[in-house]
């Protein structure tokens, strides 16, 4: 008798490629984590006898999102080698941002204002926010943009090109030795360059060497798929949940509108314990939950694509290498927030400021440990997210209410609209500032003071008096950006060393009081 299929084989199955494989793969790389068995490379090395003649400035290794800083680079004169270990192209399934964010394509000139109209596929109306029992929200011009990622990249990767970049495609990164004057890129034959760039991702093995095994404090799991056959709907759900505790997660809903069909991700945040359900589990609770979530049978969909993936967030970060010469960025470096799934939104977010960092810091030839330092800074707008990953995850033994969660974030949500978008519209891009948060904080103790206690008792004192020194710096940090603004154009006059520090001080302060949505208003 032959064993009955779960309905993540059945589904899965139908697609091109072997995509349960792919997903069974992901599951055991997850597992790895989380039973401390990853083995930790050892591929940066160190060397004292200088190199001599180098043949790049910068060397940047991960092409799918290292093209975006490469090219801006290239356009700037660098001399740039970017490394891709298989064929730089795009995927198929559209990246959700805001369109604001994307106004930086246009300030660097990486793309043209046609070129950008033409990236973007896809454009919704407006997103829900809701939870079980609680009222929805609706908002605009929040992640209702989705690019199309293969016609990005290769207008990006001819541009970088024109610009004289070099790109080497089906080149394994393998290996790299710092000396005192540059770092030998251990590809193909080798790359003799002033300084490289980590943005091999999460799982970049850089980053892997330098946590020496740590295991991640907190996951995001992520699982969907985009189909076609779902009720018409022009609209997306931003954050969406409709079930109470279940398997010791909260689970949330995405869904967007896409070009082939409908997109809708089912995502959590849990702890890196063993005993946590994998993907393939969630896939299949995924699966189970779409009827109620869509009001649509399976049998009704066809699926086109399956995605899936894991996302490790660590409290030490942004992470800083130990090396001169060596950048992480992107996700590589751990700059996206325990709330976010970094990737292509934390890149854009951060392209400016890196690419202006980084020229200037080979212009100025500050590529010691410590000057690379400042251009991955300490911020508080993301350290206080920690927080509320926790208030929105539970602990694998711990109990609490059923509905906590949902109750908590619907009664947060509320007291935000309520205060108005310059409150909530930040928040749901993953931007937290110092007056907004304060603001939102006060209300809510005001209004439910019982769930704010229920919620402190579940996140534990430890944890709360942790988040409470990141707060208190989310504050300084806000009144500092606000001062660097009347002294920003006296940094532009100082020697060109101290003005590499000064600036890369008034950008740490900008972002990590959120001033780069726009400034607090104190």
């Amino acid at each position: 008798m032959l064993p009955v299929m779960t309905l993540t084989e059945e589904i899965l199955y139908q697609l091109p490629g072997d995509v349960l494989g792919g997903l069974r793969r992901a599951d055991r790389t997850l597992a790895s984590l989380r039973d401390d068995s990853t083995p930790v490379p050892m591929i940066v090395k160190e060397n004292q006898q200088p190199l001599g003649t180098l043949d790049w400035d910068v060397v940047i290794c991960g092409g799918t999102l290292g093209i975006l800083l490469g090219c801006a680079l290239a356009l700037k004169g660098v001399r740039v080698a970017l490394l891709e270990r298989s064929v730089l192209r795009g995927r198929d399934q559209e990246w959700n941002i805001s369109r604001k964010e994307l106004e930086v394509f246009i300030k660097l000139d990486l793309l043209t204002d046609e070129e950008l109209e033409q990236a973007i596929a896809t454009v919704y109306p407006k997103a829900r926010v809701g939870f079980l029992g609680g009222t929805d929200i609706w908002v605009q011009d929040v992640l209702n943009i989705g690019v199309d990622p293969v016609y990005l990249l290769e207008t990006l990767k001819q541009r970088f090109l024109a610009a004289g970049g070099k790109l080497f495609e089906n080149t394994p990164f393998s290996g790299a030795v710092v000396h005192p004057d540059g770092v030998m890129v251990e590809a193909a034959n080798g790359f003799k360059t002033r300084l490289l760039i980590d943005a091999m991702g999460n799982l970049s093995p850089i980053a892997q060497q330098i946590r020496q095994g740590q295991k991640p404090d907190a996951l995001c799991l992520v699982v969907g798929s985009c189909a076609q056959g779902f009720p018409e709907n022009h609209n997306g759900d931003l954050l969406y949940s409709f079930t109470p505790l279940q398997n010791q997660c909260q689970y949330f809903w995405e869904a967007f509108p896409a070009r082939d069909g409908r997109t809708t991700y089912l995502f959590t945040y849990v702890d890196a314990h063993p005993q946590r359900l994998g993907l393939e589990a969630l896939f299949e609770e995924y699966l189970r939950l779409m009827p109620e979530y869509q009001g649509v049978e399976l049998n009704q969909l066809t699926f086109k694509r399956a995605l899936f993936g894991f996302f490790p967030s660590y409290r030490q970060s942004p992470l800083r290498t130990p090396w001169s010469r060596v950048l992480a960025v992107g996700d590589s470096s751990g700059n996206q927030s325990p709330l976010s799934f970094g990737g292509f939104g934390a890149m854009v977010r951060h392209l400016q400021r890196l690419t202006f960092g980084i020229y200037d810091a080979l212009e100025t030839d500050q590529l010691s440990v410590k000057a690379l330092a400042v251009l991955q800074p300490y911020q508080p707008s993301l350290s206080v997210t920690w927080l509320f990953q926790k208030a929105m995850s539970v602990g694998i033994n711990q109990k609490i209410d059923p509905n906590q969660i949902n109750q908590l974030l619907s009664v947060v949500f509320q007291q935000m609209q309520e205060l108005g978008e310059p409150v909530l519209k930040p928040f749901l891009q993953d931007v937290v500032q110092f007056p907004a948060l304060t603001q939102t904080l006060v209300k809510t103790a005001y209004t439910h003071p019982g769930l704010i206690v229920k919620v402190m008792t579940q996140v534990g004192l430890g944890n709360l008096l942790d988040w409470m020194v990141h707060y208190g710096n989310l504050g300084v940090y806000s009144a500092l950006f606000w001062l660097s603004q009347k002294v920003e154009p006296w940094v532009e006059n100082l020697p060109s060393g101290s003005r590499y520090y000064g600036n890369c001080w008034i950008d740490g302060w900008k972002y990590g009081s959120g001033g780069d949505f726009s400034p607090p208003q104190l």
